[in-house]
């Protein structure tokens, strides 16, 4: 393992300090927001301009990162990013904070973008499944325990705002240090959602509405766990709850679903997902709230990487980078809605409407995976793909999956057209 992690180790320290800092001041913000005395309406608005500021992120990173090399654009994002951290308490006003979400979110995803062309460039062929789940291993883990720093200080202190801008800013020692070759960036595939529809419509629609249901999760949660009566340790402690549950259960319900017919297991995994919800509506801040959230972080997470194998199931290899990359805009548009749409219904119905929210969401997938079953047969093109768990990042990401062909000059500009 050690010989495998030992040329990237520079790249894994660098994102797990970004991502310390990162889900730090997602959930600090939120905190200082209900603290201010912001709207969930408002509040929701702010967390979707991250989102907005990333899916933008997806067409400007790679221009930027041609022009002036990896380490000079990780660095002047990661200063950005820095400084963004910092002038949302500097300058306490809710539009100003939009604004800094949107740039943001940009400067995160050229961050994402930069590492993960970097482990692509650094990963022998055959070694890419392992690369890619102990990448996603150190996003997941360095998620989960940045929710515990929320222990370190109040959030209307400057101390937390500071630890975020420190863990961003130390993620470019490691990067800046390395010496490692820079590599370059190739063009990234073009995808035809129409296409993409056509081929795979629940495919589109897991990645859209699983979108909208996690976009509302990382948006609003801590404001759903504080109404709910928890203090800042306590919203730590659920947002780690639902992460490590993101963790741990991604693997065992990825391992069922390549041994069946896929579509069945995302209705069962969607169907308990949205009933969890609707039992969390229900329970009060304490011990069974948490353990009921670690169990729909599980069947939460697993949908967007069922979705991407299902899509893959039902392509050919040539058509894979530019199919899963269409996937990934479908859920970047869903998670920009997803925090707008939950503070919204929190405005009216109070904090239970999150997990309705959620329900509602996720019984809508689970109605359009029982008319699939029962209507339409699927198309499954060469071998059946394996289950990765995964998180949304950038495009880049895509070409570390273990089914996705290694990128080749003629392949980048080919587009999904038939699976037969």
């Amino acid at each position: 393992m050690w010989s495998l992690i030992a040329p990237i180790s520079s790249l894994l320290s660098g994102v797990a300090l970004l991502l310390l800092g990162n889900g730090l001041l997602n959930t600090l913000l939120t905190l200082r927001g209900v603290a201010e005395g912001y709207s969930t309406t408002m509040l929701g608005l702010i967390m979707s301009g991250y989102f907005v500021g990333f899916l933008l992120g997806t067409w400007l990173a790679a221009p930027l990162v041609r022009r002036i090399g990896h380490i000079r654009a990780f660095a002047c994002c990661a200063a950005l990013a820095a400084i963004a951290a910092l002038l949302h308490l500097l300058l306490v006003d809710p539009w100003v904070w939009l604004g800094l979400r949107v740039l943001y979110g940009l400067a995160l995803v050229t961050l994402y973008m930069v590492v993960e062309s970097w482990l692509n460039a650094q990963t022998p062929g055959e070694q890419r499944g392992r690369v890619f789940a102990v990448y996603m291993a150190v996003n997941l883990g360095a998620l989960a325990l940045a929710q515990q720093l929320l222990h370190l200080a109040d959030p209307v202190q400057f101390t937390l705002f500071a630890l975020a801008a420190i863990l961003i800013s130390a993620a470019l020692m490691p990067i800046t240090l390395t010496r490692q070759v820079q590599p370059s960036l190739p063009e990234a595939p073009r995808s035809n959602l129409l296409q993409l529809w056509r081929i795979a419509p629940l495919a589109i629609a897991a990645a859209g509405l699983s979108g909208l249901a996690l976009g509302g999760f990382w948006g609003m949660a801590p404001v759903y766990a504080s109404l709910a009566g928890f203090d800042a340790s306590g919203v730590g402690l659920m947002m780690t709850a639902t992460i490590l549950g993101g963790a741990l259960l991604q693997w065992p319900i990825g391992l069922y679903s390549d041994s069946r017919d896929r579509r069945w297991v995302l209705l069962w995994v969607v169907a308990l997902a949205a009933g969890m919800a609707l039992l969390l509506s229900l329970l009060p801040a304490g011990n069974a709230l948490l353990m009921a959230i670690f169990v729909w972080g599980g069947l939460a997470f697993a949908i967007y990487p069922i979705a991407v194998a299902q899509l893959i199931d039902q392509l050919h290899k040539d058509e894979i980078l530019a199919g899963s990359s269409g996937l990934l805009m479908v859920n970047g548009i869903g998670a920009v809605c997803g925090p707008l749409l939950a503070g919204l219904l929190m405005e009216h119905l109070g904090a239970a409407a999150l997990p309705l929210y959620f329900a509602v969401t996720l019984g809508l997938l689970a109605a359009y995976c029982l008319y699939r079953l029962r209507h339409v047969s699927d198309l499954v093109s060469g071998d059946a793909a394996h289950f990765v768990p995964m998180l949304r990042t950038s495009p880049t990401v895509l070409e570390l999956m273990p089914d996705a062909p290694s990128p080749e000059p003629c392949d980048t500009e080919e587009s999904p057209t038939h699976a037969s």
